[in-house]
């Protein structure tokens, strides 16, 4: 009878330990289900939260890019200004240092031409009165 006891005890523990065992594999099966759900009414939150930040994230970039394009066609106007202010007085000063070394130039072929002018008539003067004391 004892024997007979524990063997109808062992038996509802196995039983009890199976329906256990099913209960909590489907404890987590609706576990996981609920998860699962919960998951995508995040994902679907977080899709709409993203997608209406993205929005006006474009919308304070676009203004952003307005804004610098602005700002660089101003600076860009400006260094085009300054360039041309630049060129200009480089070339006055290249033109008035142009100026000078031609004006340097043409004096020293002047004195080279004035040089050999006057050795010319040296040379035609000892020439000239060599040909006097000949004749």
């Amino acid at each position: 009878h004892e024997r007979e006891h524990h063997r109808e005890i062992s038996e509802l523990a196995a039983k009890h330990k199976e329906e256990m065992e099913k209960l909590r594999v489907e404890l987590e099966r609706e576990q996981g289900h609920l998860l699962e759900e919960l998951r995508q009414q995040m994902a679907a939150t977080h899709k709409a939260e993203h997608e209406q930040a993205q929005l006006q994230s474009q919308t304070l970039h676009s203004l952003e890019l307005e804004a610098l394009r602005l700002t660089l066609n101003n600076m860009h106007t400006s260094q085009l200004e300054l360039a041309q202010s630049n060129l200009r007085r480089e070339k006055e000063t290249a033109l008035v240092e142009l100026r000078e070394m031609l004006n340097d130039k043409r004096a020293q072929e002047v004195a080279i031409l004035q040089s050999r002018h006057q050795l010319e008539c040296e040379r035609l003067r000892e020439q000239w009165l060599r040909e006097k004391e000949d004749l």
